[in-house]
This record gives structure tokens, C-alpha cells and sequence, in this order.
């Protein structure tokens, strides 16, 4: 088998998604880079495989890709799996396939399973323009990250625990406006795969009485031309306004510069966009 990197993608429920090529990918190379082995090793089990494995997450890839370019520079071949889905999707394997690049090693990403498209596609959202966003920021930079997205006019994709699921669609509706139609998938792909849609207040109002569990996909539309127009409206405000204030405070400065009894007598003032300031 040919020395290089394969990001092989594997199923985010039922095991029946595999595709024969990932699974001949699985049993051929030297070794195969797991999330989580445990995990891993009930896939490698339902399907006879017995290629050596070793863990390779979040919390050890930036200390182990070189290591792992080396090896495959040596002439080995390595596989990279993700506990679900396609490796580097929201998921460790960036780091590694930009190490391999950067040292001219080939890489092979397989298609197969992720857990946002049949989610978008299931949405009843647009599917021709969209964004993937993944996991927010938990506290530094959510709300930056949201305001940043409340005049995205394509659809909009993200990943969500659960346990946060419903606070999560607040500040949605908060951001978006309560009326945004928005879907929310989870368990894609199992036996209780359910998707809900509606406005963000009823999916509010849906999980809110009904706790959710499993995997969770959140669909939101992107904002209509109206929205876009109104918020590009409320930025030119803010920019007018903090023009407004930094030149206050320049003459300010310069007021108290000036001692003379003259100056101090007479009414300073800024014009604006045709309106008149008085200091």
C-alpha cells in the first residue's frame, strides 16, 4: 500500500453507512490514529478488523504529528478516524494533514459519513448557499461570534451538546429574531433519529418541554434582505456615533489646552452628516 495519510471517514450511527472502501482502507495501512481506541475498537470488532491502533486527540496531536509524518515518510501508511464522522470535521485532524502537506506527504480523505448534511438536507432550509460553524465558543467570543452572524444570508450550520441545547436557541432567537425558521436533527441515523423544525420560540418551547438527547445538528436560515438592510442600518448608527463622540473629546482636549477668555466664551460645535453637535 502506497506511504500516505487517509482520513477515513466512519458512520455517526449505523454501522451499515461504512463505504467497502473505507473499510478495506481500515485493514490494509500499518496503523490507524484513533479519537477514542475504545470507541474505535467496537468498529474495528464488528468488522473483523485488526490493524494496530494508537490515540490521537485534541488534548496530545499538537505533540505527536511530527512523529507521525515521520513514520509515514518512512514508508509506512496511516489512517485517521474520528470517534464519528469525517476526521477534522469539528474533530482532531487538522494539525496532522497540515503537517503531511507541508512535508509533501500525500493525503487521501475518502468521502463518506458527516453528520451536517443529511441534517441540512433534511431541514427543509435552503441548500444552495450555507455556512458551517460547528461548536460556538462556550464563553469568550459566543456573543461576538453570534453578532457576527446576525446578517448571514446563507443557511447556517451547527453542532451542539444536548445539556445546551435550549440556551443555545435562546440566544439564537435573541441574536436572529424569535420568528427564524430553524430545524434541529439529532440521533442522525439511529433508531430514534428525530428532526424537529419550526421558528426558534417553538423550538425553544418544543425542547424546553421535551429534554433532548443524542448527537444535535442545529439548522438556522440565514437572515432575509430586510434583516440584512435593517442591521446594516443599526451599524452606520453605532459608527455615526462613536465618530460624534471621539471628536467631543478632541475638542475637549483642546478647549482645555486653551486658557484664553476668549475661547473659553465662545460655543464650540461639530457638524455631522448635517447635523449640528453643540460642546
Amino acid at each position: 500500500m502506497n506511504c500516505a495519510l487517509y482520513l477515513v471517514p466512519t458512520p455517526v450511527g449505523n454501522l451499515e453507512d461504512i463505504t467497502y472502501r473505507a473499510l478495506r482502507i481500515l485493514k490494509e495501512v500499518n496503523l490507524v490514529l484513533a479519537e477514542d481506541t475504545r470507541t474505535t475498537g467496537i468498529l474495528f470488532k464488528h468488522f473483523d478488523i485488526h490493524t494496530p491502533m494508537a490515540s490521537h486527540h485534541k488534548f496530545n496531536e499538537h505533540k505527536t504529528i511530527a512523529h507521525f509524518a515521520d513514520r509515514i515518510l518512512a514508508g509506512e501508511s496511516i489512517a485517521l478516524v474520528s470517534d464519528a464522522g469525517t476526521p477534522a470535521i469539528s474533530d482532531p485532524g487538522f494539525m496532522l494533514v497540515r503537517e503531511c502537506v507541508a512535508r509533501g506527504i500525500r493525503v487521501e480523505c475518502l468521502p463518506g459519513a458527516t453528520a451536517f448534511v443529511p441534517a441540512l438536507v433534511d431541514s427543509g432550509l435552503p441548500t444552495d448557499r450555507f455556512c458551517f460553524e460547528g461548536f460556538l465558543p462556550q464563553k469568550k467570543g459566543r456573543q461576538t461570534k453570534l453578532q457576527s452572524l446576525a446578517t448571514e444570508d446563507r443557511t447556517m450550520i451547527f453542532y451542539e451538546s444536548p445539556y445546551r441545547l435550549v440556551k443555545t436557541l435562546q440566544q439564537f432567537a435573541e441574536v436572529f429574531g424569535t420568528d427564524r425558521q430553524a430545524s434541529v436533527s439529532r440521533e442522525i441515523s439511529k433508531m430514534f433519529e428525530d428532526t424537529q423544525r419550526g421558528t426558534l420560540q417553538q423550538l425553544v418551547e418544543h425542547f424546553t418541554a421535551t429534554p433532548p438527547k443524542g448527537e444535535i445538528v442545529v439548522v438556522v436560515a440565514g437572515a432575509d434582505e430586510k434583516q440584512v438592510q435593517s442591521n446594516d442600518v443599526d451599524e452606520d448608527e453605532e459608527v455615526d456615533l462613536a465618530k460624534i463622540r471621539k471628536s467631543k473629546k478632541l475638542i475637549e482636549k483642546f478647549k482645555q489646552r486653551d486658557s484664553s477668555k476668549e475661547y473659553k466664551n465662545k460655543i464650540l460645535s461639530i457638524t455631522h452628516e448635517g447635523q449640528v453637535f453643540e460642546i
